[in-house]
């Protein structure tokens, strides 16, 4: 089955992910901004990181047909540091116009701190000011829910914000109801040891229905599986859900969520 990867850092995968993504029925994919694994010391390494994301990664999808999209942000992971936040912020309205940009992401917080709330902040009101979709990371463990209500909280203060416009990332069982009812887009994650299981995404798509609900495998450095969908995909399918159902969760949600932007073309069909 075609999908759309919602949430991927391609620039952690080998070439081997891209072809089995690609034979799997990946057709596009967007690769929010993320932390390198290391805290970067200057907005210079900021620079290098943005041209990749826009130019290198672009060419490296396509050559197994799978059409690559970007989202630019200082991740929540370094946004304590309220001196970098700055500089960098400062430099990625260059890069908006770049035709694979599609908004600010992923943008959220970490320790929910006083200073990483300020950069967050900053990333929504340079969103807001660019006219751009907004991409949410939500805490792990212990600091989901608290981190999350709080992002929800300083979203809806803002009364420039179309919830409609934003997807929160990263959602389990105690937060997804709190995205939904408050009308923003929620993504549930694919993780091999933390976030959620092929088994609790169905779960919880069983509990709330399909609608505003994306699923992704935030694949990065760590413990991550770049074909979290296609395992997705199966689960559905062995409890009895119809293909209909699954296609709109994996391909026509993403669909319809990205194509806020004028920016992202929907992907050739497969037959």
């Amino acid at each position: 089955m075609e999908y759309i990867e919602m949430h991927t850092h391609m620039v952690s995968r080998t070439t081997d992910d891209y072809y089995q993504m690609a034979l799997t029925g990946c057709v596009a994919i967007t690769e929010p901004a993320f932390w390198a694994g290391f805290d970067r010391t200057s907005a210079d390494g900021f620079d290098t990181y943005f041209q990749q994301l826009t130019e290198y990664e672009p060419k490296r999808a396509a050559k197994y047909g799978i059409q690559y999209y970007t989202w630019l942000c200082l991740n929540p992971k370094e946004g304590e540091d309220r001196n970098l936040a700055q500089e960098v912020l400062w430099r990625i309205p260059k890069y908006l116009d770049h035709p694979t940009v599609l908004g600010i992401g992923e943008i959220g917080l970490n320790r929910v701190t006083r200073n990483e709330l300020k950069t967050f902040e900053e990333h929504v009101a340079l969103a807001i000011q660019h006219n751009q979709l907004i991409l949410i990371h939500t805490p792990h463990l212990e600091d989901k829910y608290k981190g999350t209500a709080i992002i929800v909280d300083t979203l809806l203060s803002d009364a420039r914000i179309d919830p409609q416009r934003v997807l929160i990332d990263h959602a389990e069982e105690h937060t997804i109801g709190m995205n939904l009812e408050k009308g923003f887009w929620t993504g549930i994650t694919l993780y091999p040891q933390t976030k959620a299981s092929p088994q609790r995404a169905a779960d919880m798509i069983e509990m709330y229905g399909p609608e505003r609900i994306c699923v992704n495998s935030a694949s990065d450095w760590g413990p991550s599986t770049p074909v979290a969908i296609p395992q997705f995909v199966m689960e559905m399918r062995r409890r009895g859900h119809s293909d209909d159902l699954i296609r709109k969760i994996v391909y026509e949600n993403p669909i319809e969520f990205l194509s806020q932007s004028p920016k992202f073309q929907l992907p050739r069909r497969i037959r």
